[in-house]
């Protein structure tokens, strides 16, 4: 796959050798697209046509006899399989046919169907994330499906399906270089330049066992658009996955239920209790078993281009997620995983949605199990430049300590409810509490299930004071940060109503002024750069 020069280049004028220049022509995806999708349809074809016949062959009996033959049956079932089939094929060969995608200088555009045309869009600069899925049966042919995320409530712009792998490699390559403001196409800078430079030189967390570098990824001869440099941040060690998997939430209601259907079966000298086990324990079953499909293999590694995840069992995804599109972060920590010090990160991507279940609830799981290494490791990749103090207050926020007043009387660290919330909250309140650094403000709550949420003071889009009946009695009020849709609820609960309000006024101020600093959404820009863009 090439991106040569765009046939809208105006004659006599040399355009920016350092932009990105494409091919607007129209492409078609693979030829093995329309099967890889469609597959099951076809699977029901046959079945529906030769059911009577593995019926048979399962009894033990001839899969057909003199009298299927005499009457013509067989023959009826032979011709009506034959026409089925060839629409199947017809269909494939016109959806194939329909299919054509188109990647220009600003967007790319997919247009499919056969009697129902439909043509979609996706801005390159608004490209929030880029996914590289492989279904199982897409894997086996060598081709991968790319995800264009856009703020569109959490549904996929544009789905490309299917492509040859390293052709789905190239094209996320130059459209995430495009979404970054980094030079490619035929640019050396993206090879060999500045921005290739500032990848090897920078500053990346170290965690001394577990983190692994690697050395950097080369391009492939024929891609015109190499793919950048990544170095290895963590892994998940199978044996960690399936430990957090088993002492879950999930496995305690489990194990209480069924004490409660052996308590509930002696004393009424019955045993109908232990049916109603049987539809929980096959959800729990789905449920561990798509937790460890999901979380197999995963690694996080660390690009010029973003955050990449890559993770599956059967179905593999290559996940990038753009730092500067993360809009806030949550580490949990439940009762049982504390025994063992492992942590969840979840994230809110603009894009991603509301959902944080299934495939959406994937993807924005930014690490489903790990130490606090990797937890400081995977923080220190969505909020760069956290200086030592800053990670002291953040690992203060992990562990629900409050850091010891510093040498100069600064006040400590995290700020926490006043003690009147003792009679809403005698556990946690304590613990519930705020602190500000330089680039993010942090909310921790919980005294058991442990959360702590970050947000980037440039990603806080509204606030609102809360205050019931009870909080208006003693005194209190709940801060809620708006963001983007997603599993993360950045909610300060129970501080007292002067903390609160001068938290409104002073988070308000931080974020108008981090948004003034962040120019535009190449976040890859040289600063300089975006200045004289800009001004």
């Amino acid at each position: 796959m090439k991106f040569g020069r765009g046939v809208n280049a105006v004659p006599g004028v040399d355009p920016d050798p350092g932009a990105n220049t494409y091919d607007d022509e129209w492409k078609r995806v693979h030829p093995a697209s329309p099967f890889v999708r469609g597959w099951v349809g076809l699977a029901a074809v046959l079945y529906f046509v030769g059911r009577d016949v593995l019926e048979r062959l399962v009894q033990g009996r001839p899969a057909w006899d003199e009298a299927d033959i005499a009457s013509g049956r067989l023959a009826r079932i032979a011709v009506i399989g034959g026409v089925l089939l060839l629409l199947f094929l017809l269909g494939f060969v016109l959806s194939w046919l329909t299919t054509r995608y188109q990647v220009g200088a600003d967007h790319v555009r997919i247009n499919s169907g056969i009697l129902f045309r439909q043509s979609r869009q996706a801005r390159l600069d608004r490209v929030q994330a880029i996914d590289i899925v492989q279904p199982f049966l897409a894997r086996i042919f060598g081709l991968a499906e790319l995800r264009f995320e856009v703020a569109d409530a959490g549904q996929s712009a544009v789905k490309l399906s299917f492509l040859k792998l390293e052709d789905a490699k190239e094209l996320r390559a130059t459209i995430l270089a495009r979404a970054a403001g980094l030079k490619a196409a035929g640019s050396k800078s993206v090879a060999s330049g500045p921005a290739q430079g500032d990848l090897t030189q920078a500053t990346v967390p170290h965690e001394s066992s577990e983190f692994v570098s690697s050395t950097p990824v080369s391009s492939t001869p024929q891609s015109s658009t190499p793919q950048l440099a990544e170095r290895h941040v963590l892994s998940v060690p199978h044996g960690r996955l399936l430990g957090s998997i088993v002492i879950s939430e999930a496995t305690v209601g489990v194990l209480l239920g069924a004490a409660a259907s052996v308590v509930l079966s002696v004393l009424t000298e019955s045993g109908a209790f232990y049916l109603y086990l049987i539809p929980a324990a096959l959800g729990i079953g789905a449920s561990y078993w798509s937790a460890f499909n999901k979380g197999f293999n995963f690694v996080a590694s660390w690009s010029m281009d973003g955050i990449r995840l890559r993770y599956g069992l059967l179905d593999t995804r290559t996940q990038t997620v753009p730092p500067g599109r993360i809009q806030a972060l949550k580490v949990s920590q439940s009762p049982l995983w504390r025994l063992f010090g492992w942590y969840r990160i979840q994230v809110n991507v603009a894009g991603y949605g509301a959902s944080s279940e299934g495939e959406n609830g994937q993807r924005t799981l930014l690490l489903p199990v790990g130490t606090q290494g990797q937890v400081m490791a995977m923080v220190a990749l969505v909020v760069p430049g956290m200086d030592a103090h800053q990670a002291g207050v953040f690992g203060a926020g992990l562990m629900g300590l409050t850091p010891k007043t510093r040498q100069n009387s600064e006040p400590a660290a995290f700020r926490t409810s006043p003690r009147q919330a003792r009679f809403l909250s005698p556990l946690a309140y304590r613990r519930n509490g705020f602190a500000v650094i330089d680039s993010a403000l942090l909310i921790r709550s919980g005294r058991l299930w442990r959360t702590l949420v970050l947000v980037p003071h440039e990603r806080t889009q509204s606030m609102a004071l809360v205050q019931g009946p009870l909080a208006r009695r003693f005194g209190l009020v709940d801060l809620i940060l708006h963001t983007s849709p997603g599993p993360v609820t950045p909610r300060l609960l129970q501080a007292s109503l002067r903390e609160g309000q001068e938290l409104f006024e002073q988070q308000a101020r931080r974020a108008r002024e981090a948004r003034g600093r962040q120019h535009n959404e190449h976040w890859l820009t040289p600063q300089t750069q975006q200045e004289n863009h800009h001004g």
